[in-house]
This record gives structure tokens, C-alpha cells and sequence, in this order.
């Protein structure tokens, strides 16, 4: 049985130094290079922490700050492309 990208969702979602990590519903965890968005390396830890995540997991959410990544994307290796 394959698993697609698209089918990945996100359960939870933690930091360390330099990564963004996520739990996905399937057991694997991904870390992505916080270097990949900016907003999220300059947020402090409390902003960090303020997530919600959405669509029943596709998507990761920081108000505060403007944020929306989504899991597919993490899965194929999009950072921000935003001009900030």
C-alpha cells in the first residue's frame, strides 16, 4: 500500500535550535531547517508554541505572526516564498 503526500496530516508539532518538527498521523516525523521560513526563525518560543494545526492536519497555522505552511508542502521540500 503507497501513502501519498496528500494523504499526510500532522497530530503534533514541536522545536528544537535550528528544526520545525512534525508528527504526522502515520507515526513518521519530519524536521524542516527553520531557515525555510523566516517568521518562524525570528519568532520567539512563546509565538512559536501558538499554532494551531488545521484542515484536520494539512495545515499548520501561526496567527500572530502570519504563518501557513502546509504539511504537503513540508512533504515536498516548499519553504516560504513570501518576500518578507
Amino acid at each position: 500500500m503507497s501513502v501519498s503526500a496528500l494523504e499526510a496530516c500532522a497530530t503534533k508539532l514541536w522545536f528544537d535550535a535550528d528544526n520545525l518538527w512534525v508528527l504526522l498521523a502515520d507515526g513518521r516525523q519530519l524536521s524542516v531547517p527553520l531557515a525555510y521560513f523566516p517568521r518562524l526563525l525570528k519568532a520567539n518560543d512563546e509565538q512559536r508554541q501558538a499554532y494551531i494545526i488545521s484542515g484536520g492536519g494539512s495545515g499548520l497555522h501561526w496567527e500572530s505572526l502570519d504563518e501557513d505552511i502546509s504539511v504537503d508542502g513540508l512533504l515536498l521540500g516548499v519553504g516560504d516564498r513570501s518576500r518578507t
